[in-house]
């Protein structure tokens, strides 16, 4: 048990388990900034595009009563299917993943920015040039396969 609590103190002293919170602290934020940003303004222009439509209140009474608005529906204890309050739900959330694709890209910009990548060296060379008939030949070839010239080292410093 010690020492379950000794690792649990190095953990949490090297500052993880508070950038955790601040991390869930600051995610519970924003998530409160974009619902009301959803909720505000975006669905209500989105309903009046769509000929003063209010998401909240589509929905489908399952037990075939009609209802004015969802609230009266609930308090009536309805089974109901609220796709109104769903794709609401669904903007949340590509707004959401937006904002968090935007910011991981500009975290991934700001980490490459200092850094140069060094051009990768040139492979070694595979192929020479028989002096003779002027063919392709492995490097490492003695006798050339096209023209069965004998290859010395010489031949090739004399054609340099």
């Amino acid at each position: 048990m010690k020492k379950f609590l000794k690792e649990f103190e190095e953990f949490a002293l090297k500052g993880n388990m508070i950038d955790l919170a601040v991390g869930m602290i600051i995610g519970s934020a924003f998530n409160g900034l974009v619902k009301s940003m959803v909720d505000n303004l975006i669905m209500p222009l989105l309903g009046l595009v769509m000929g003063k439509m209010d998401f909240s209140n589509l929905f489908i009474a399952l037990n075939g009563v009609s209802y004015a608005t969802l609230k009266e529906a609930q308090e009536a204890a309805a089974p109901v299917f609220a796709y109104g309050l769903f794709i609401t739900e669904i903007i949340n959330f590509l707004i959401m993943a937006f904002v968090v694709f935007l910011f991981v890209k500009e975290i991934n910009l700001l980490r490459t920015r200092g850094k140069k990548e060094e051009p990768a060296p040139a492979p070694a060379p595979t192929e020479k040039e028989c002096p003779y008939c002027k063919s392709k030949i492995a490097i490492d070839a003695v006798r050339c396969p096209h023209c069965t010239s004998i290859l010395d080292e010489s031949v090739f410093a004399e054609t340099k």
